[in-house]
């Protein structure tokens, strides 16, 4: 009897209680998620390309669209457009107009020639021309046999069976190496440092005999500082330049017949229009510091200054007459007559062709350094290349 309350009252402790067991239970498990919704299938391929806003989602279209269609759609389907950029895109540069030649522009002849304004600047380190480069036949009235000067041993001892016909060769070039180095901007240009040289030489082709030498050549490199100054002058007359040069000339000879000077040269233009130019120059000479002078007096026989004048007849013709004087009350100088006619021009050409036929008369002193100090008149015609 006992042994059964016992096992009795073990079995009432150990079985919980009914509200134990709602409030005990452990806590169920929490529903699954539901599965997220597969892409809506893509119908056709037009419907990626509409969706501009987003190129990724786009992408990922195309690629759904393909996986949906198989493997033959992707030979198909037309390679996905590029994103539309949000940047305007700028339309083509129209082709700007040619500038006019600087050479050839519609300025003035001294404007072109100096280049003084900003439309007719050909820039540094440009070959121009600067006097005429000629190849000319002259005949003269006398030929110095025997060059001679005052100083000593500065004379030919013998006689050269020259001729008064022969050929003449000059070559003429000039370079601007800087600008720029005034404000005078308000001129309609800028200052200008140029480089030139000259090289004329005489040329005994006639006289086989003598194996045809040159009987001389003279050397002249020059430094010219050029500032645009337009003023205006009576008659429609215009100061376009004024400028500053130094100057040497050489016949490059040794004793008994090398000759040389220097200069210091002040110049300045006018012009009126198209067709009349005009030119000064006036110079000091300046001594070489050598004692003995290879050419005395050389300023008082060939000038100390010179005028030229240009008259552009017409688009072919061009005449020009140029004075030396001495500035003195001994009118020693020169006087030379140039006409210049175009070659290779035709009516439907807009500028003169640079090659010319040029004829020139000229009498007086210094028509070549070594004859400094002779007076003679020559004939030359030939042809020339200006302009260039």
């Amino acid at each position: 009897m006992k042994t059964r309350l016992t096992l009795l009252l073990l079995t009432a402790l150990c079985t919980p209680l009914p509200g134990w067991a709602q409030t005990e239970a452990a806590p169920a498990p929490a529903p699954a998620p539901a599965p997220a919704a597969a892409p809506a299938p893509v119908s056709s391929w037009q419907q990626c390309a509409q969706q501009h806003q987003d190129p990724v989602a786009r992408l990922a279209c195309y690629d759904r669209w393909v996986q949906e269609q198989g493997p033959a759609a992707a030979n198909s389907m037309p390679a996905p457009a590029a994103p539309e950029s949000t940047t305007a895109v700028a339309p083509p540069a129209t082709p700007q107009a040619r500038p006019p030649d600087c050479r050839s522009g519609p300025h003035t002849p001294l404007s072109r020639y100096w280049e003084l304004e900003e439309g007719s600047d050909c820039g540094r380190f440009m070959i121009r021309g600067y006097r005429p480069i000629s190849l000319s036949w002259i005949q003269s009235s006398t030929i110095n046999r025997a060059p001679s000067s005052p100083t000593p041993g500065h004379s030919a001892t013998s006689e050269s069976p020259y001729l008064t016909q022969e050929g003449r060769i000059q070559l003429s070039i000039r370079t601007k190496i800087g600008q720029g180095f005034l404000p005078v901007e308000n001129f309609g240009g800028s200052d200008s440092l140029w480089f030139g040289y000259t090289q004329q030489s005489y040329w005994q082709i006639f006289t086989p005999s003598m194996s045809r030498p040159f009987r001389n050549t003279d050397h002249e490199p020059e430094f010219m500082y050029i500032v645009p100054t337009p003023l205006g002058q009576p008659s429609g007359w215009r100061l376009r330049y004024t400028g500053l040069s130094i100057n040497h000339q050489s016949n490059g000879q040794t004793l008994p017949l090398s000759r040389s000077w220097n200069r210091m040269i002040l110049m300045a233009g006018v012009e009126k229009g198209e067709r009349f130019t005009l030119t000064g120059r006036l110079w000091n000479r300046i001594t070489d510091g050598d004692e003995i002078d290879d050419n005395p007096e050389i300023d008082k026989l060939v000038g100390r200054g010179e005028l030229t004048a240009s008259w552009q007849v017409n688009k072919y013709n061009t005449l020009m007459l140029t004075f030396r004087h001495s500035m003195s009350s001994d009118a020693n100088g020169s006087t030379r007559l140039e006409w210049l006619q175009s070659l290779g021009d035709n009516e439907r050409s807009v500028n003169a062709s640079g090659l010319r036929l040029h004829v020139q008369l000229f009498n007086g002193y210094g028509d070549s350094l070594v004859d400094y100090n002779r007076g003679r008149t020559v004939l030359s015609i030939g042809l020339s290349l200006v302009d260039f």
